[in-house]
């Protein structure tokens, strides 16, 4: 039913991969279990992330919140081999900083700030 995205604006600041520093509900020392705790976002609307055990695959788009660039996605993973999904935002809160909260379908949510790779 749907059709292929058109291409982004290739320049947002937003796109690329964004290393996770800070999520309020788990340690840093938990997110980064398997690999250091990361999210992504690219030009074709796509993007994932990993933290802990949980990796997971985003439809994005961008967005602004309060007059700043931002992006909202849905997301569908694995948690531990168990299939998980959810939706999230972020917003550029500086060059180099995002902030943002990530929802698991029926569970958890967390905020959490990342810093561009």
């Amino acid at each position: 039913m749907g059709s292929k995205r058109q291409h982004r604006k290739a320049r947002s600041p937003i796109f690329g991969r964004w290393r996770i520093t800070e999520m309020e509900v788990w340690t840093q020392e938990d997110c980064d279990m398997e690999v250091p705790a990361f999210i992504e976002f690219r030009p074709d609307g796509m993007g994932e992330f990993q933290f802990i055990l949980v990796r997971g695959w985003i439809d994005c788009r961008l967005v602004e919140r309060d007059g700043k660039p931002a992006v909202e996605w849905s997301w569908d993973g694995a948690d531990e081999m168990d299939p998980c999904s959810g939706r999230g935002w972020a917003v550029l809160e500086a060059p180099r900083h995002l902030a943002g909260r990530i929802f698991f379908h029926q569970g958890d949510d967390s905020g959490f700030t990342a810093e561009k790779e």
